[in-house]
């Protein structure tokens, strides 16, 4: 029989570090409660449950322990599986003994799965082993909080002050006086070395390097930094000081906001992430079927009468060949026509769907309308030579372009120009986002975010309206030539632009430009 209850520890910070186990239990429960010391993206792992939040300072009510206890049981009797997802492992100054006794009182099944502790996680995020073999060989976990009407205490400061070794004070930040007064007058000496760490693993971690009498003047008030926090008092806060592989990579310390549609924003978020970044989504428009499909269909059911199919966008060919699959057909309806694509990430999104286009260019609409031309005027009329080529190289050929509900003509033209027939068909819809998250747009307007990132001409428009002159307060980086030239149009300079037009390029635009200007960007010719 399986437990109907888990205790999942959460992890520091980084989502990347929830364990399997973890994952695993989160996918199979119906609610899921969790405190703000756990990370909201690990409830991805959990799209079918509820979710609960028991508290985040400062952002909502924090529940009582005795309230989490009987939430838990409530699910459970109801015949819901429940995972509590707490920060770092449970079993470290999280008060998962007052949770596994409620479960047993109340004869629920349980497991309790391990998660990573902040102390543990310093060692590798912040460069500060918690243990050495030439400062420490023992680590002692302290609480900077014991149990509200408590006494005597059960801390021994006397002996923590003579411990051969590392201290971690965990919840330490209110209590910064009392801890490290009780410390120093135990005898522990005042030019202890001290890091104080805050959000360990996240692209925002703070390190702060002191002596032990600095701490409380570092930490009070409880203002200057919030929780989570730890303190780590030895010699091996000294080893602090050298550079970490965390603070290394070339976006730490930056800030992005991610402006794709929500479905598409992860392929561009995730490497940021690996890169350092603080990364913020706030799409600026969002991705729709079709309202009336009847148009859609009937140039899908005459697909024979085209001699090119073209795709600008990976979106373009989901939605069609989504929409050609609901209607009863596969890849044999598109025998008779050739397949036209812009771009690497579209042309998989046809090998995806296990076809391959017969023409792709790498860069935009321009250079496949130029391809497209150079091709067809390879099939000269008889009599013809190579260096005649006919005013109109595209005369009698046929092409329909699926295409989202906005976005440049310039395909269209140039096809018509050179004597196409060219029909399009809206595959899908762009929506702007009416309303921008309030915490993204007070950022941008206090001048704190570093970048926004703009990957399509109809995202740049969005962005305008959404946030107007407060985008220049931001360094903007641009996925292609074209947009650009919309930014340009709309006033707004450019400092990064990707090589070619894909999320890797981009994201290498971007740190290349932090690494040989940290301080600000350049505008960048269109």
């Amino acid at each position: 029989m399986q437990p109907s209850a888990y205790l999942i520890g959460a992890g520091p910070g980084d989502p990347g570090l929830l364990t399997l186990r973890g994952a695993e239990c989160l996918g199979r429960v119906e609610v899921v409660l969790y405190d703000g010391l756990s990370n909201p993206k690990l409830l991805q792992h959990a799209p079918q449950a509820e979710w609960i939040c028991v508290g985040k300072h400062g952002q909502s009510r924090i529940w009582t322990q005795a309230q989490i206890n009987e939430e838990m049981i409530r699910h459970v009797r109801a015949g819901r599986r429940v995972a509590r997802l707490k920060g770092g492992d449970p079993a470290v100054f999280a008060r998962t003994a007052e949770e596994i006794d409620a479960l047993r009182g109340a004869n629920i099944r349980f497991e309790v799965v391990p998660g990573i502790t902040a102390a543990l996680a310093a060692g590798s995020y912040a460069g500060i082993p918690i243990t050495h073999r030439r400062f420490a060989s023992a680590v002692a976990l302290v609480t900077g909080q014991e149990e509200p009407g408590k006494a005597p205490s059960s801390l021994d400061w006397e002996a923590l002050a003579r411990f051969p070794g590392t201290l971690v004070v965990y919840m330490g930040v209110t209590t910064a006086r009392h801890w490290t007064a009780a410390l120093l007058a135990a005898g522990k000496p005042p030019e202890t070395p001290a890091a104080i760490l805050r959000r360990c693993s996240l692209p925002d971690q703070e390190k702060i390097i002191c002596r032990l009498d600095q701490v409380a003047d570092r930490l009070t008030p409880a203002s200057k930094l919030r929780p989570p926090v730890i303190v780590i008092v030895g010699e091996v806060a000294r080893l602090a000081s050298e550079p970490c592989w965390f603070d290394d990579r070339p976006l730490a310390g930056q800030s992005v906001l991610v402006t794709r549609a929500e479905q598409q924003a992860e392929e561009l978020a995730a490497p940021l992430t690996e890169l350092g970044a603080e990364v913020l989504v706030q799409p600026a428009i969002e991705l729709l079927p079709v309202e009336d499909f009847s148009e859609l269909d009937a140039k899908i059911a005459a697909i024979a009468d085209y001699d090119w199919l073209i795709f600008t966008s990976r979106n373009g060919v989901s939605h069609f060949l989504d929409r050609m699959w609901a209607l009863g057909k596969d890849s044999r309806h598109l025998k008779n026509v050739r397949l036209a694509v812009v771009g690497k990430r579209t042309a998989q999104a046809l090998h995806d769907r296990h076809l391959l286009p017969d023409l792709a260019a790498g860069m935009n609409a321009e250079a496949l309308a130029t391809e497209l031309i150079a091709r067809e005027s390879l099939k000269l009329p008889h009599g013809a030579t190579p260096t005649n080529e006919p005013a109109a190289p595209l005369a009698g050929r046929r092409f329909l372009w699926a295409r989202a509900s906005r976005g440049p003509d310039r395909l269209a033209q140039r096809l018509t120009n050179a004597g196409g027939q060219v029909q399009q068909v809206v595959a899908y819809r762009h929506l702007d986002i009416a309303v921008a998250d309030p915490v993204v747009a007070a950022r941008l307007a206090g001048g704190k975010l570093n970048w926004v990132t703009v990957t399509s001409d109809a995202t740049a428009h969005a962005l305008v309206r959404l946030f107007g002159d407060s985008l220049r307060t931001a360094q903007i980086a641009s996925l292609s030539p074209n947009i650009t030239c919309t930014l340009k149009r709309l006033g707004l300079p450019v400092a990064a632009e990707a090589a070619e037009p894909t999320m890797g390029s981009l994201v290498t635009a971007m740190a290349d430009q932090s690494l040989n200007d940290p301080s600000g960007g350049t505008e960048t010719s269109s």
